[in-house]
């Protein structure tokens, strides 16, 4: 039986299977970018609500593991080596459950390198782009008159769906017919723009066809099905 108790974080979310990945999220874009990742390898894990309307992230248990205190965050007990790892920001877990497994990533140098191109691509503009356009359509932000940094925000989501929508032709998924982490970390995100913030139509959704298509391929899974709703809110 792993012990997990030199992790300060246990003490607010116990582990009651310490043997498992413990995964500390909430069914976010970043946070089911992982639950799914560890759903489709089939990996063992025990997923916890970090709940932000009690500002579970800003807790010292949860900075303990992650001093960002943004969700997702893992602990592996069987890490490398065989010691417990300890690990914050969604696309480098996404990398290690890949590599871990040797699943959802080419095996190939060439390729690899381009799925990870893919998700930094993710992390780097699409995460942090959509998540503006969340930001002044649908929360705080629509209040505001000057809607000039709105605007910047949508015209740069159309240009990444672009970028995208070529990428795409042609193409079963990102990295061709092989589903990867690329898959896992771009699609939460799109669904998410034009499905929890409601900005379809704000950035001309219906233009981007191959789109449409591979994020229809991927909700349509069952570990991305069960994934979206981990860890389950109270």
């Amino acid at each position: 039986m792993a012990d997990l108790s030199a992790f300060p974080i246990t003490a607010k979310w116990p582990a009651q299977h310490p043997e498992r990945i413990q995964l500390y999220s909430l069914p976010t874009p970043n946070g089911v970018k992982v639950s799914i990742a560890l759903e489709e390898a089939g990996l063992a894990y025990e997923p916890h609500l970090v709940s932000f309307d009690t500002n579970d992230q800003l807790s010292p248990e949860f900075l303990s593991l992650n001093p960002n205190n943004k969700i997702p965050a893992i602990i592996d007990p069987n890490g490398p080596d065989g010691k417990p790892l300890p690990l914050f920001e969604s696309g480098a877990i996404l990398l290690y459950i890949a590599e871990k497994t040797g699943q959802l990533i080419p095996k190939d140098a060439a390729g690899r390198y381009e799925t990870i191109q893919w998700v930094m691509f993710q992390m780097g503009g699409v995460g942090p782009m959509f998540g503006q356009v969340g930001f002044f359509h649908k929360f705080a932000g629509k209040e505001y008159e000057d809607k000039r940094p709105r605007d910047r925000y949508i015209n740069e989501a159309k240009r990444l769906l672009g970028v995208l929508e070529q990428r795409l032709e042609g193409r079963q998924w990102i990295m061709g017919d092989i589903y990867t982490i690329a898959d896992i970390a771009i699609w939460p995100w799109v669904r998410n723009l034009v499905g929890f913030y409601g900005a379809g139509d704000l950035v001309e959704y219906s233009k981007y066809t191959n789109v449409q298509r591979v994020l229809g391929a991927f909700v349509a899974r069952p570990a991305v099905a069960k994934g979206l709703e981990i860890p389950q809110r109270g």
